[in-house]
């Protein structure tokens, strides 16, 4: 049964998300499976994201939003890790630019279906020449395909989980390294575990295409959080140190 709306499964998302980042400024007060768990957080946002595309008012003002966060992110670590760089705590999450990029190749591809001979090729030559710079960007490796494969097959569940099972596999067979033990083999996937996005396909199955809660507050409420709780950490952990 279809009982969550998207305020809702973004707000368990932030949650988890913050259970990850608490691990990994703290490894020795919370559990290391705090990580492996939070690798469905990016999809949630990610397959939101895509959700918002097809509801938004005005594509390109969402554009200038998200990459305008993303900015605000990178200026916000680099002054976080001049301030802290004395004892050596540094942020350099910035998911906004990895789902701004994810934004814009769709908004091109889905632009060219409207155009016709060269201005069709120019724009999904764009989208294309755009899709390697996911590797400088956090998790991009996994979320655009992810991005991708949520748009592309929008409206069929099946397909969308053949091809997350496909990438997952992929993804699972580019970090899968054999240790010595058994257990040092479970650490290193407990800790290259992209591969677990496919954790997020529950929640899809269960959203059930409301937005919720529908204000300032939840509009804004992930753009204001994950910056914030990012660098109160790192602050945090400065002052510990």
């Amino acid at each position: 049964m279809k009982k969550l709306n998207a305020f809702q499964i973004k707000v368990f998302a932030l949650i988890v998300m913050l259970m990850d980042h608490l691990w990994f400024a703290f490894p020795h007060v919370f559990p290391i499976w705090f990580h492996p768990l939070s690798r469905l957080v990016s999809p949630v946002f990610a397959f939101l994201l895509v959700e918002g595309f097809f509801h938004t008012r005005s594509r390109l003002k969402y554009n200038i939003r998200l990459w305008g966060w993303a900015t605000f992110m990178q200026v916000g670590d680099m002054v976080m890790n001049v301030a802290l760089k004395s004892k050596g705590v540094t942020v350099h999450n910035n998911i906004f630019a990895t789902l701004a990029l994810g934004l814009t190749i769709i908004s091109l591809i889905e632009y060219s279906k409207s155009k016709n001979g060269a201005s069709k090729l120019i724009l999904m030559t764009l989208a294309i020449l755009l899709l390697p710079l996911g590797i400088f960007t956090e998790g991009g490796i996994a979320v655009l395909p992810f991005i991708l494969i949520t748009y592309s097959f929008r409206g069929n569940n099946k397909k969308q989980i053949i091809g997350y099972i496909i990438l997952s596999i992929l993804l699972f067979a580019t970090s899968y390294n054999k240790y010595p033990t058994v257990k040092e083999t479970i650490d290193m996937l407990m800790f290259n575990s992209d591969f677990l996005f496919i954790l997020v396909i529950p929640f899809m199955l269960m959203y059930n295409g409301e937005r919720g809660m529908n204000n300032k507050f939840s509009k804004y409420l992930f753009y204001v959080f994950y910056p914030l709780h990012l660098w109160i950490l790192a602050i945090i952990e400065f002052m510990l140190k």
